[in-house]
C-alpha cells in the first residue's frame, strides 16, 4: 500500500462516518448514509483509509471482479480537498486493480464528483437523474487501464 493508505478496521467506523457526514449533502445524499454503513459491514476487507498526521482524511474501497475493478465510496475530508489525497487514492486503486488483473475500473460517481474522476482519465458511460437521491445525479464512469 502507498504511504498513508491502510486497511479499514472496525475501530475506524466512527472516523468513516464523520468523513461521510463532512461530505453530506454536498457529495452524498443524506439517504446514502445507511447504505455506506451496510457497505462497510459487508466489505470491510476491501475498504482503505488515507491518513495524514494520524487523522483519517480520505477513504475508498476497491473490489476486484475478473478483468474489472470497482471503486466504491471514495471520499475526502473537505478541508483536505486539493491536497493530493484524492490523487493518491486513485493511484492506489489503479495499482490494486492492475495487480488483481483488472483492465477497467468502474466508478459510480455523482455529477459533482464527475470532474475529479474525468481529470484522472475516467469517461462517463451513462447518467441517471436523481440516481443517488433528489438533486444528486448518478454518473456511471469507467477508467481504462490499457
Amino acid at each position: 500500500m502507498s504511504p498513508g493508505i491502510r486497511a479499514f478496521g472496525e475501530a475506524d467506523l466512527s472516523a468513516c462516518l464523520a468523513l461521510f457526514d463532512a461530505n453530506c449533502p454536498r457529495f452524498f445524499a443524506p439517504n446514502e448514509r445507511a447504505e455506506f454503513v451496510a457497505y462497510l459491514r459487508a466489505h470491510a476487507g476491501a475498504y482503505r483509509l488515507y491518513e495524514r498526521g494520524g487523522r483519517v482524511i480520505a477513504a475508498f474501497g476497491v473490489a476486484l471482479r475478473g478483468d474489472r475493478a470497482r471503486l466504491n465510496w471514495i471520499m475526502v475530508d473537505p478541508e483536505a480537498q486539493g491536497s493530493g489525497a484524492g490523487g493518491a487514492m486513485i493511484a492506489a486503486t489503479i495499482a490494486s486493480a492492475r495487480a488483481g488483473g483488472a483492465r477497467v475500473i468502474d466508478i459510480a460517481a455523482s455529477h459533482l464528483s464527475e470532474p475529479f474522476f474525468a481529470r484522472h482519465g475516467a469517461r462517463a458511460r451513462g447518467r441517471i437523474a436523481d440516481g443517488w437521491g433528489p438533486g444528486m445525479h448518478r454518473v456511471d464512469m469507467e477508467l481504462s487501464l490499457d
